[in-house]
């Protein structure tokens, strides 16, 4: 049973919880519209400096103080950018909760964002992102997804250097001010709470009027071809994104149950064919990754440079192949899989919060776990099927980081 409740401020906010009794733990999630599709052109990366920025001091207090009155609640935190928000998360124990979203009210609505700390987060930003050098998974997917995506869906979150070099305290200030729109954030919140004085709470602290608008953009149609970066590294790291429905266009179950047949488990195709059976690579795994209206299955290969072309065409071949036929026992596998993700998720009110919050974005609902876990146990191997025949992903992006190309 759900126990879901929804509440809207006079002000167009998006108030979400979902009570939790069997945890003791409770956590909120943020969204709000400044992910990096909705920033101004030439200000890539300006959510990533507003994730430090803004916890440099607020409301009365200093960023020494807020850091104390936050660590003092137990407060497990972190923030996140995605093509439409800065995110905000937060775990701690149930009963400091509403004592937490005073803080982050000061957060959202009075940083003091002062001048000298500017570039402080600027600079941290600039070396996280720099950092990527070092993490080459991560480095070529995030340029996958700027590749697959039409602009600006898929500007990277960490930003570009060379906007992060020439962003000012004064342009990052401005983005700040258009932080709190009231129509586009959504508050969720998950685990042992009572839902009344929490709304109250929230009302209180946020019933304001929009302070601005986030930048609008015309998408432009991705370039959807192969690109190489160069890199006298001994390894080949290849990225590859097909396109899939997005949650929103139906099919997700069918999708995620082809993703986990592919790259579920030691016994998904991808691992079997790839590095069992081959050879060819030390690290291979696919994902769903979905937008509102855009979505993608991304696919990501560890090998040297003799084995990249081999491992590329193997990849493809396990993809195309899905349309051939899978077995039953390939989908139950990957029935209890899905299954066991969904009961994980299950038990743990952060990852709750944040998937409440997505499914209000995204669908403009939110599933119970039961219908979830429901639609997973009635897939049939006839289903997915008809879904693959309808969309065999044959139509690839890609990006590789290595020493050569690669012919795709």
């Amino acid at each position: 049973m759900q126990n879901l409740n929804h509440y809207q401020l006079a002000n167009g906010m998006t108030l979400l919880g979902e009570r939790m009794d069997h945890i003791q733990s409770a956590s909120f999630h943020i969204l709000t519209p400044l992910g990096a599709a909705r920033l101004a052109d030439g200000c890539c990366g300006a959510a990533s400096v507003l994730a430090d920025w803004l916890f440099r001091g607020a409301g009365d207090r200093s960023s020494r103080q807020l850091v104390e009155a936050l660590d003092n609640l137990g407060i497990h935190r972190n923030t996140g950018i995605t093509p439409y928000h800065l995110t905000f998360n937060a775990a701690l124990e149930g009963s400091n909760l509403q004592a937490a979203l005073e803080l982050y009210a000061d957060i959202l609505l009075a940083p003091k964002l002062e001048a000298e700390q500017f570039e402080l987060s600027r600079n941290l930003a600039i070396q996280e992102l720099k950092g990527l050098d070092d993490d080459p998974r991560g480095k070529v997917m995030m340029l996958l997804y700027e590749q697959f995506y039409p602009d600006p869906f898929g500007r990277p979150g960490q930003g570009k250097e060379a906007e992060l070099e020439a962003l000012t305290a004064g342009q990052c200030a401005d983005i700040a001010a258009q932080l709190f729109d009231p129509s586009q954030v959504i508050v969720s919140a998950a685990g042992k709470f009572d839902f009344e004085p929490v709304c109250r709470a929230v009302e209180g602290l946020f019933d304001r009027p929009a302070a601005g608008a986030p930048t609008s953009h015309t998408p432009a149609p991705a370039p959807r071809r192969y690109a190489h970066y160069p890199n006298e590294g001994a390894q080949m790291h290849i990225g590859l994104m097909t396109e899939a429905p997005p949650i929103s266009a139906g099919h997700y179950y069918e999708t995620m149950a082809a993703v986990s047949i592919l790259s579920g488990s030691m016994s998904s195709r991808l691992f079997t064919e790839v590095r069992e059976k081959r050879g060819l690579c030390y690290a291979v795994g696919a994902r769903y990754h979905t937008l509102k209206d855009h979505a993608g299955i991304a696919c990501y290969a560890g090998t040297t440079p003799d084995k990249a072309q081999q491992t590329l065409e193997v990849i493809r071949q396990q993809f195309g192949q899905l349309k051939d036929g899978i077995t039953d026992d390939e989908l139950q596998r990957a029935k209890i899989g899905l299954k066991s993700s969904l009961i994980m998720k299950s038990e743990s009110s952060g990852a709750r919060a944040a998937g409440i919050a997505g499914d209000h974005f995204l669908l403009g609902r939110v599933r119970p776990l039961e219908e979830i876990r429901q639609a997973i146990e009635n897939l049939t191997v006839d289903a997915v099927m008809d879904f693959l025949r309808q969309h065999p992903f044959e139509t690839f992006t890609a990006v590789t980081i290595g020493p050569k190309e690669i012919r795709v």
